[in-house]
């Protein structure tokens, strides 16, 4: 299928205490650390090329991979050690790896999901956009809004009431962002932000200009790992 990333430099505070002594990515869910079950998914749908953003315990994950001969996969590291970039960040400090023209997946290490990536691939590449966000009807403080053709349009947190709006248009749909995505490697040229930014701003920057879509999945298991209550 191609390359992707996995997010996985994240501090996991919201795993605490479970993240004090270990990475988020080795946390295990079901016999198997996030990060195996992030690998194997990927594996499943041929996306055998995998580079992984590091920071926090960065060598246990590098020793638990090396011991697991890269679960068959080619496994390059993005290290943030120095510095934790966000997603953004990390996604523009990875650029080098997506050096063959083609779009590219990027997942957050702490989602748990068996969506049909090969369906997910096909429609990016048929719809020609900038990037393809999953998106799933499921209650959340912050919404990602979308025009009535699911092209990428504001975003709103219900809690706060702030909103921002990037295209005008009659009635907005709002879903919920589940931290897969395929990226097309144009976005890279338009990438003008520095240091530590979200990929949510980056977007959101983008849509007012570019065609930014979503992609809504509400068959597949989709599961947020990242809290020490779910």
């Amino acid at each position: 299928m191609g390359k992707a990333l996995i997010l996985a430099a994240g501090l996991g505070t919201r795993l605490r205490p479970l993240t004090d002594h270990c990475p988020k990515a080795l946390i295990e869910v079901e016999g198997a650390t996030l990060l195996e079950h992030a690998l194997i998914h990927l594996k499943s749908y041929g996306f055998n090329e995998v580079i992984i953003n590091v920071h926090h315990f960065s060598g246990m994950i590098r020793d638990f991979l090396h011991n697991h001969h890269n679960f068959g996969l080619k496994i390059s590291f993005s290290d943030e050690s120095g510095e934790l970039l966000e997603t953004g960040g990390g996604l523009k400090k990875a650029a080098w790896f997506f050096d063959d023209g083609s779009p590219f997946l990027v997942r957050n290490v702490d989602i748990l999901s068996d969506l049909n990536l090969t369906c997910l691939f096909q429609s990016h590449l048929d719809s020609g956009v900038l990037a393809t966000l999953v998106v799933k009807e499921r209650p959340t403080s912050r919404y990602l809004l979308f025009d009535r053709d699911l092209r990428l349009s504001g975003w709103e947190n219900q809690s706060s009431g702030e909103k921002k709006i990037t295209r005008s248009c009659a009635e907005y749909q709002s879903f919920a962002f589940s931290g897969i995505q395929i990226i097309s490697p144009s976005i890279f040229p338009l990438i003008t932000e520095q240091g530590r930014f979200s990929l949510i701003d980056l977007y959101l920057r983008l849509s007012a200009r570019h065609a930014i879509s979503g992609w809504v999945d509400n068959t597949s298991l989709w599961r947020d790992a990242g809290k020490l209550k779910r």
